[in-house]
């Protein structure tokens, strides 16, 4: 028996550990062991992509392995075997984190598709424990129907890079990483964000991917540093931008459950100027000059701006639209193509002066197009109105209609001609 600190020991980490299900007895090591050859070093990081299960079950195969596991600088607590819940593995990932005590961590990843109510608490602690383990990348991944709930404490970390959270609900003061001067890269995918504001100094990318707010107001977004972003299909109000100056690719899409939406556009298109206004449009009527995002990403080089017909956020901020001094590569859906003045489409052309390539898809969200025409400037001559440095328009659809013929006879005003392969 393994010695260790206190009343703890490897026989009831064993203990904890949920059975191996195919009954297997522990590998044995052969005549030439290639493996146990290699440096402690290269063993502990191969040990890192290991289960934690796996992992310490290595203990076993000599006596050099007996702690090796101890000193690996990734742990993966995730389903295995038998083990498909929190409750499943709670009491063995106590003692493993007793065991190894506070050694450095680069990696932290929890996963599971199951939890309780009571898990909660561990989930915390054990996500709190590789903060101070000084971990580089922490994920936390909820496979469930329901979300966990983070505590709203601030993190503080001066080693934390990376943050990969799914199915979990952020509150108070948790995305303000003004403690974590080094990280670089958040990702959210299927999370609850109910906070007041996302803060980062020094944030690079950012990934909301189907989130959603249950707030009455705007999540603000501060991030300065921010290089790339992608906000997809978020859920609730849209999020409020702050200036990204050094932005270079972002990826917008706007989805069906965001609640910035005309209530008439069915009827009549976009509440009209002089017209009874929807509630949602009325509040974008408040003499306030400020937008949502275009203002935010005017500085990027690549831009996919996507959004259903109805959705107002883009037909809000193009009343004061930015000039995109650097953007090279635009992707617009449908939203931007609505005739017959396609006040929107010219808009965003007019104010691209450095625009290189242009794709217009002209498909519902989800299907592949079927068609694509490849379209430039006429050599007679060059349009004044868009940008002289336009080499390429690309046009998706799936069949030729009314909408793309009417499309393409738009686009020839500016002197663009399309062939037909």
């Amino acid at each position: 028996m393994v010695s260790c600190p206190g009343s703890v020991n490897v026989r009831r980490l064993f203990d904890e550990m949920p059975p191996n299900k195919e009954g297997k007895e522990a590998p044995q090591v052969s005549s030439v062991d290639r493996i146990g050859a290699l440096p402690d070093e290269i063993l502990q990081h191969l040990l890192s992509f290991l289960p934690a299960q796996e992992a310490v079950r290595t203990c076993v195969l000599a006596r050099r392995w007996r702690h090796l596991w101890k000193f690996i600088t990734g742990l993966r607590i995730v389903e295995f075997e038998d083990a498909r819940s929190v409750q499943d593995v709670r009491k063995f990932v106590d003692h493993l984190l007793i065991l190894r005590g506070h050694v450095g961590l680069n990696t932290f990843e929890i996963e599971f598709s199951e939890f309780l109510e009571d898990d909660v608490p561990y989930l915390n602690l054990w996500t709190r424990f590789a903060v101070l383990c000084k971990v580089r990348a922490l994920t936390l991944h909820l496979y469930h129907d329901k979300f966990l709930c983070l505590d709203g404490t601030r993190l503080v970390s001066r080693d934390l890079r990376t943050l990969d959270l799914m199915g979990v609900i952020l509150q108070g003061a948790f995305l303000d990483f003004s403690s974590c001067p080094a990280l670089e890269d958040l990702k959210m995918r299927h999370c609850q964000i109910d906070v007041d504001k996302i803060s980062s100094l020094s944030l690079e990318r950012l990934s909301i991917n189907y989130c959603h707010s249950n707030l009455d107001y705007r999540v603000t977004v501060f991030a300065p540093c921010l290089i790339s972003l992608t906000l997809d299909c978020f859920m609730g109000r849209t999020p409020l931008f702050e200036s990204m100056p050094v932005l270079d690719t972002a990826f917008v899409r706007l989805g069906y459950a965001c609640r910035d939406f005309c209530v008439n556009y069915r009827y009549q298109g976009f509440c009209g100027a002089n017209g009874a206004r929807c509630v949602n449009c009325l509040a974008y009527k408040d003499g306030s000059t400020n937008t949502v995002l275009l203002r935010a990403i005017y500085n990027a080089k690549h831009l996919e701006l996507i959004s259903p017909l109805a959705m107002i956020i883009f037909a809000r901020d193009l009343e004061w639209c930015p000039t995109f001094h650097k953007l090279k590569t635009l992707l617009l859906n449908d939203y931007w193509c609505v005739g017959p003045d396609y006040g929107a489409l010219t808009c965003i052309l007019k104010h691209s002066p450095a625009l290189e390539k242009l794709t217009l898809q002209l498909v519902s969200e989800g299907q592949a197009h079927k068609v694509e025409i490849k379209g430039s400037y006429s050599s007679v001559a060059r349009s004044t109105e868009i940008s002289e440095h336009l080499k390429l328009i690309c046009v998706k659809y799936n069949a030729v209609d009314d909408r793309v013929l009417q499309l393409l006879k738009f686009m020839c005003t500016f002197n663009i001609r399309f062939s037909f392969e």
